[in-house]
Parts: C-alpha cells; structure tokens; sequence
C-alpha cells in the first residue's frame, strides 16, 4: 500500500490553504500592485516542478506554484474585497519596484 497520493493531496490542500491567506494579508501590507511578481514566481515553481527528480517534492513545487499563479490573479479581487469593508483595509502599502508602470498593466483575472 502507498501512502504517496494521500501525503501529496493533504499538503496540496495545506498549501491551497494557505494561498488564501497570503493574498489576504498579501493585499493588505502590500497591495495588489504585486501581481507580476507573485505570478512569475508562481510560473518560475511550475517550470521547477519539471526539473525535480523527486516526485514529492515536484508535485508539492507544482501544487506551490499553481497557487501563486491563482494568488496572483485574486490580488486584484482581494483589493476590492477590502475597499468594499469586506476585509481589513490598510492605507499605508509596500509599494512594489516599478509600480507607476505596472499601475498601468490589466491586473489579470479568472
């Protein structure tokens, strides 16, 4: 008997988990503006994922890396959330580099 699908599943469910947090709190200190970055990180899991010989590894970079890619597109939506009362708002945010130009990119969304 192999105990690898059910380990893999509970900490892809860990990390989806997580992922929600992160863009809560995500948006909040950092603001939306994050987006590029947090999706290239995401692609750059993904791309990894294929490299690593370790199959539990590989598949918990895989699962990393899909929901930073999902994160990435919710930033957008979390920042609405929260201008809507939903969540927590902060005012003061951690501007990322470039932000004036990204301000100008379509956030992306699903």
């Amino acid at each position: 008997m192999s105990w690898f699908g059910i380990a893999v599943g509970l900490s892809t469910l860990c990390i989806i988990g997580m992922g929600f947090g992160w863009v809560i709190r995500g948006e909040r200190y950092f603001g939306y503006l994050w987006w590029p970055y947090t999706l290239a990180l995401g692609i750059l899991c993904v791309i990894g994922s294929l490299f690593i010989t370790n199959d539990y590894v590989s598949a918990l970079t895989g699962a990393l890396g899909g929901s930073l890619v999902w994160g990435s597109t919710e930033l957008k939506d979390q920042a609405v959330r929260s201008e809507l009362g939903w969540y927590p708002f902060r005012d003061r945010k951690i501007l990322p580099p470039f932000a004036e130009v990204i301000r100008k990119w379509k956030a992306p969304s699903l």
